[in-house]
């Protein structure tokens, strides 16, 4: 998967683009580290009952530039793509990724667009 200006997620409300404001700083002082090969990532696990270690990886990586990046929800294995939006019963897990989102936007990393 490339990395890509804007992302939206199957049956997600918002899609979600970088931020042109975005700074390296702000992103290590979001708890993004930087992998060997300079791209920042953040790894959150959305969890139905918090410290359970039951749900599902959200994976943000944003390239070393600055200009694109990639998000992914997986099962624990990180091999399978999960879509929580499809169903009411996953609506715990849709709150905390928007909750997540959210804060990011706030931060200045990204921006949210509702989708037409």
């Amino acid at each position: 998967m490339a990395f890509e200006k804007t992302v939206t997620l199957t049956d997600c409300a918002f899609s979600y683009t970088i931020s042109p404001n975005v700074k390296k700083y702000t992103l290590r002082d979001n708890t993004f580290f930087q992998s060997k090969v300079g791209n920042y990532e953040l790894t959150r696990l959305l969890e139905w009952v918090p410290n359970s270690g039951d749900g599902f990886n959200l994976k943000i990586i944003i390239n070393k530039d600055l200009t694109g990046f990639k998000l992914n929800i997986t099962d624990k294995s990180g091999l399978r793509l999960i879509n929580i939006f499809k169903s009411e019963d996953n609506k715990i897990l849709q709150d905390k990724f928007y909750f997540l989102m959210d804060s990011l936007v706030e931060r200045d990393i990204f921006e949210k667009n509702p989708k037409n």
